[in-house]
């Protein structure tokens, strides 16, 4: 192609190496970590039609006390639900 002709405009979602990036708290085994990545894998495959070979999926695993939910760090959230758990006995 010489510089004079019109290039096309890139193919929304055609990039040819997708990414994904989990965040999980910590615990999930190297088996439940490995579940994930060809379950993830599988369906780029099966809905975009990605290459197994292009495909990468990174696991980060965050401490409970960096990961916030409901308003509170997962740590003291989990501390607050056991004590729900055991009152509700």
């Amino acid at each position: 192609m010489n510089s004079q002709q019109a290039k096309e405009p890139p193919t929304p979602g055609a990039s040819p190496l997708p990414y994904v990036n989990v965040q999980i708290t910590r615990g999930a085994s190297r088996q439940q970590k490995a579940e994930i990545v060809k379950d993830i894998t599988d369906s780029l495959v099966r809905v975009l039609d990605k290459k197994p070979e292009h495909t990468h999926v990174v696991i980060q695993e965050i401490d409970d006390e960096n990961w916030g939910f409901s308003g509170m760090l997962t740590d003291d959230w989990k501390v607050a639900q056991a004590g729900t758990s055991s009152d509700e006995r």
